[in-house]
């Protein structure tokens, strides 16, 4: 079960967060979605090396519905360029994982 779930990184400007974050759960996207709302990134940008303040979300979702996920960030994100870095679950609690793929509806049993 573990490995049909991906946590999925999402930078965004502190202001669009909560949308964002409504909008992916709203849309059966991520069972969860966590804001870390105050983060500083700092990265290369069209030949220098500029900063922001961010938030970061924190997705739950499944290996089948990333692509759908993803899409949706890039079709709603106000960069051009959003982070979006999935990462697999090798292991968690299954009480907890089933309930990831029940609510993004990918199982109902």
């Amino acid at each position: 079960m573990a490995a049909d779930v991906r946590v999925v990184f999402v930078t965004i400007p502190r202001d669009k967060a909560q949308e964002m974050a409504r909008l992916v759960v709203g849309n059966r996207l991520a069972a969860c979605v966590n804001i870390a709302p105050q983060i500083e990134s700092f990265y290369w940008w069209e030949g220098q090396v500029r900063s922001d303040n961010e938030a970061l979300l924190i997705m739950k979702t499944t290996a089948a519905k990333f692509d759908d996920l993803r899409s949706f960030v890039v079709e709603n994100h106000p960069y051009d360029l959003p982070e979006i870095i999935a990462l697999p679950v090798e292991q968690g609690f299954e009480a907890y994982l089933k309930w990831v793929i029940d609510e993004t509806g990918e199982r109902t049993a």
